[in-house]
């Protein structure tokens, strides 16, 4: 009985445990003041982190300026490089077109110099014949005759200087022009007659003239063909028989 009641005292006595009594808060709202105290010590970081970069010396606003003008000094120099690129292309352009000119005039001064040498060995030619007898010279004789082969596989370009003797000539001359081209192909020698049967009178080939005359002109032979010899006979109108030939061996 005793020990009951001393049981009961300490648990409604002075003995007795103490009981604390809390208000009830909702589970929503502790998660708010968390968030709310995150929001506080996050924008607390930030502050105490700006403030710590000013106080060492560290300006956001001075490096935003300077990054600005650092985008604008960059977008000045990218200006500034294209336009010496333009500058460099126009000059480019202005030195190959430049180029292309020198190298025309050097090639019509080589067509120059040529057709001067020529004229000279013409003139040469013209006075040797002028110095000499006329009642023995030819009535019509080939002066010079050369045949080289041209730019195309095959194709040929064929000179002629053609002169009719006698200075009291009272008609011209009137004729046609016959190439007689030897030849090998295939291992076989052939021969080409130029103009061919169906080319007969062909405009290139026609001859009129009173004391001389220069001919030049092309002609083509098979591209796997070697040209060994050309002939160029000289024919008068109303006779078969040719008045002047000459040949020029090609190597």
């Amino acid at each position: 009985m005793a020990s009951r009641l001393w049981k009961l005292r300490q648990r409604f006595g002075i003995a007795a445990p103490r009981v604390a009594v809390r208000t009830h808060v909702p589970w929503y709202l502790r998660w708010l003041g968390l968030m709310l105290l995150l929001a506080f010590s996050a924008a607390l970081a930030a502050w105490m982190y700006d403030a710590g970069r000013r106080f060492a010396g560290f300006d956001r606003s001075e490096v935003e300026q300077d990054l600005a003008q650092a985008r604008q000094e960059i977008g000045a120099a990218r200006e500034e490089l294209a336009r010496l690129r333009a500058v460099a292309n126009a000059a480019d352009s202005k030195l190959s077109i430049e180029r292309t000119a020198q190298l025309k005039l050097a090639q019509q001064i080589r067509s120059l110099e040529q057709d001067n040498a020529r004229l000279r060995e013409e003139l040469a030619i013209f006075e040797s014949m002028l110095s000499s007898d006329a009642a023995s010279a030819a009535p019509l004789s080939v002066l010079r005759f050369k045949v080289e082969p041209d730019a195309l596989p095959g194709e040929y370009r064929y000179r002629l200087l053609l002169l009719a003797a006698g200075p009291r000539r009272q008609k011209d001359f009137q004729g046609r022009l016959e190439l007689v081209v030897s030849l090998t192909q295939a291992g076989g020698n052939a021969m080409i007659t130029l103009p061919s049967a169906e080319e007969a009178g062909a405009p290139g080939f026609r001859l009129t003239f009173k004391h001389f005359r220069r001919l030049e002109g092309t002609f083509r032979v098979p591209p796997e063909a070697r040209v060994v010899s050309v002939q160029a006979r000289i024919y008068e109108d109303g006779s078969g028989q040719a008045r002047a030939t000459r040949s020029v061996t090609l190597g």
